[in-house]
């Protein structure tokens, strides 16, 4: 008798459970029960207008327009976190919905997420190629970083790109033309790069024709995050060829300082065929509006004769970001980590230990396609250098370069 009535309440259960859920089911019109939950919404009755949309996608959960208003929703109540989720989940599935984007990238903007919008501005142009409407708010965005002007800012722009594609292939080729002596130098790399949660890595191949040589170097560079203030940056690099190091490494560490300053401080570590080299250089890096500076000392110790020293001046102009600025580079002594020469007999040296007078002067320009996926640096300088076997004469050299990235 007990099991039989236990049988009986939990049929009566079930049935009951079935009636309840039938009654909450949706059975209207979709699109009519839409149009009300809109013109509630824009009358300021979110929370109704929710409780219909969310009915609606109980039974139409790819609806779009009905999501994508009721994010808006969450968004206008400044609930940005839940209104993420969805906008969210269409982007994911439909690339090409540009109201979407807009409205995702402006909750963002809402809840002062700068990073994560810019991001999303990047992402949307890269499949709605340069729509006008995305790339001025992406504009927008990044005035807005500007205007905070402050060392975080800059980080969040640089966060925001690392956020937005993880990945880049690079290819850089540059020559040196001599007017005596030296015939053409020719440079190239090849690049992959790749944003990790743990900081950016960067293996390389770079390839140089000089003196009638080819030779091949492999290298690799990784960017490793400590902190917020923190990161550094780690090298080694592999050749069997003359006109490499056998052996090059490199280690330093920066740190973002207030008022948008950055510093480092490092060592460089060439191994060459007949010569070995400990370099000691670091950076200071400043800041302003649109404007980037930094100055870049190397001291190259000597073991027979005076200590090595030789610098670099850097100055940027950024326009609409940090992928599109024309730049000038003032070098005073040896470029001490890439280039040879070669002596009156026929011997390949390593420049960094000669320390003859030179000078260079290096312009670059780089810009952005379109689609913002694709960027290009055009270089071109002028080097005023001493020969290395006739002390007091000098030689001077046109460098021309480009390269170009892409990301996915």
């Amino acid at each position: 008798m007990l099991y039989r009535n236990a049988v009986l309440c939990l049929i009566l259960v079930f049935f009951l459970q079935k009636g309840i859920t039938q009654e909450l089911a949706y059975h209207g019109n979709p699109d009519t029960s839409f149009f009300t939950a809109r013109d509630l919404a824009f009358e300021g009755q979110h929370g109704i207008a929710r409780d219909t949309l969310q009915l609606i996608l109980s039974k139409y959960p790819e609806y779009t327009d009905v999501r994508n208003l009721l994010a808006k929703t969450y968004s206008w109540d400044g609930n940005h976190a839940e209104a993420r989720k969805h906008f969210n989940k269409i982007t994911s599935v439909e690339r090409q919905n540009k109201e979407v984007w807009i409205a995702a990238i402006k909750n963002e903007v809402y809840a002062e997420n700068y990073s994560i919008a810019l991001g999303l501005a990047n992402k949307s142009l890269n499949y709605l190629k340069a729509d006008p409407d995305l790339q001025a708010l992406r504009t927008e965005i990044i005035n807005e970083i500007y205007k905070r002007q402050n060392s975080s800012d800059t980080e969040e722009i640089k966060e925001a790109e690392a956020k937005s594609f993880k990945n880049r292939i690079g290819v850089i080729n540059s020559v040196d033309v001599f007017d005596i002596v030296y015939d053409p130098m020719i440079y190239s790399s090849a690049e992959y790069i790749r944003e990790t949660g743990i900081g950016k890595l960067i293996p390389r191949v770079n390839f140089s024709n000089r003196f009638n040589i080819n030779g091949l170097q492999y290298e690799m560079d990784f960017y490793p995050k400590i902190s917020k203030m923190f990161y550094a940056y780690t090298n080694y690099g592999y050749s069997n060829s003359n006109i490499f190091p056998n052996h090059r490494a490199g280690a330093e560490l920066f740190a973002n300082l207030p008022k948008s300053v950055e510093v480092s401080g490092g060592i460089r570590y060439l191994d060459f065929v007949t010569s070995r080299a400990i370099i000691y250089t670091g950076s200071a890096g400043l800041y302003r509006g649109n404007y980037y500076f930094s100055l870049r000392p190397y001291i190259t110790p000597r073991v027979d004769g005076p200590i090595g020293v030789s610098g670099s001046l850097l100055a940027r102009k950024y326009f609409q970001d940090r992928e599109n600025y024309f730049g000038a580079n003032l070098i005073l002594g040896y470029s001490p980590e890439i280039k040879q020469l070669i002596s009156d007999s026929d011997i390949i040296i390593a420049e960094t230990l000669l320390f003859v007078e030179s000078q260079q002067l290096l312009f670059e320009y780089q810009f952005t396609a379109q689609s913002l996926t694709n960027s290009y640096r055009a270089s071109l300088g002028i080097t005023r250098q001493e020969l290395v076997f006739d002390p007091g004469q000098f030689f001077w050299a046109i460098t021309a370069g480009f390269r170009y990235h892409t990301k996915f």
